[in-house]
Order: C-alpha cells, then sequence, then structure tokens
C-alpha cells in the first residue's frame, strides 16, 4: 500500500472537504483518507497517482505542479534518505572495513574483471542490509514478513545505488583505494546523503513514494 499526498487548491471550507472526501472514497483502491482544507493525504493501493489527481480535479479543485519547495516533503525525504542510509552503510563499511585489513592489494587489480567484482561488491552488500533493515522497521509496525518484505524491496534502488556509488567515489578520491580509513567517514557519508536527497524529495513530491 502506497500513500500520495496533495497540496488542493480551491478549497474554502467543511463542503470542500466533504465534497473531495466523496470522489475519492469511490475510487477502486483508496484505503483510507485524510482530507483537510488545502490537503490530501490518501493510502492507496493499485491505484496510480496521476488518477488521483484527475478525481481532485475532476470536482473543481487544483493540485499545483512540481516545485522545490515544500519544507514539510524536504524534511520527510530527510528522514526517508538518513534510513536508507543506515542500511546502506553498514554493508558497505563492513565490506572495506575487511578489504582494508585484509591488506588486498586494490591498486594491483585496477582494469581487471577481479577489481570491478571488488567495487561492485560493496553496493551489493549494501543494498542487501539496507532491505534488511527496512524489513525489520516495518514488521515492528505489526506488519507480517512476506508483505514488509515486498514493501522493502520496492524502495527506490536507484536511490539507493546512486547512495552507494558516492560514498565509493568519494573514499577513492580522498584515499586512493577502497578500504576503511576511520577519518574518511564522515565525507562518505555526507556524500552518501545529499547524492540522493534531491531524488528522493523529488519522488515523494511527484509519486507519493517513500519508504518511512
Amino acid at each position: 500500500m502506497e500513500t500520495s499526498s496533495f497540496e488542493v487548491g480551491g478549497m474554502s471550507c467543511g463542503g470542500c472537504v466533504d465534497k473531495l472526501t466523496k470522489a475519492l472514497e469511490s475510487i477502486d483502491g483508496v484505503k483510507n483518507l485524510d482530507i483537510k482544507v488545502g490537503k490530501a493525504v490518501i493510502s492507496h493501493e493499485g491505484v496510480a497517482r496521476v488518477t488521483l489527481s484527475r478525481a481532485i480535479g475532476s470536482v473543481g479543485f487544483t493540485v499545483p505542479d512540481f516545485d522545490w519547495r515544500d519544507g514539510a516533503v524536504w524534511k520527510q525525504s530527510a528522514n526517508n534518505t538518513k534510513w536508507c542510509l543506515l542500511g546502506c552503510s553498514i554493508g558497505e563499511f563492513a565490506t572495506l572495513a575487511y578489504y582494508q585489513y585484509a591488506g588486498w592489494p586494490m591498486e594491483v587489480a585496477i582494469g581487471t574483471t577481479f577489481f570491478w567484482f571488488l567495487a561492485a561488491l560493496p553496493i551489493i552488500n549494501g543494498l542487501i542490509t539496507s532491505v534488511v533493515l527496512e524489513t525489520y522497521l516495518l514488521m515492528r509496525t505489526q506488519m507480517d514478513l512476506g508483505i514488509a518484505f515486498k514493501t522493502a524491496m520496492g524502495m527506490s534502488f536507484i536511490g539507493m545505488i546512486a547512495m552507494e556509488a558516492a560514498m565509493e567515489a568519494t573514499d577513492w578520491a580522498l584515499t586512493g583505494t577502497m578500504g576503511m580509513n576511520w577519518w574518511v567517514i564522515p565525507p562518505m557519508l555526507i556524500a552518501g546523503f545529499l547524492t540522493p536527497w534531491p531524488y528522493n524529495y523529488w519522488r515523494l513530491k511527484k509519486y507519493g513514494k517513500a519508504c518511512h
């Protein structure tokens, strides 16, 4: 189930709330509504966001065009990014720490198939730990394992891959290798957070899709 949030123009009273509520309740797949003057939060399943937007317009209200100035969405997308960063960091940092302490000569492997495997492994492990963490957090909200895992797998892999790649690139740029030098962790985390944050904002603002 997804949750979409809309800023709704043209609403001025309780009658507008009732009118919009009836229009949205008539759509198959709408599960729950929180309608206030100027705002609609819709929980839905199997219904595209554009369908909901059109339904709002069909009863005389408007949905503003996309913009980058919604402070509430920036805050929520930052929270989403924070949890994704935590999950991704567990797998990536553990893999890089192993590289560091195993003493693997990463520079020697440059240009070989083995090097690209080593470069990809932290990203793969980061994705795995992020999905595991997300599944656990969703299960704590009384969601069963199957649904929690399916929801976790539906997270934005584009954002997570960008996050992982940014952290690895920062590590390589500052150290010249892939390993776990402790002093490089803060800039890696900063790069990992800032890189996907605008994308997560766009995804949440435009499509109402978020992890949390």
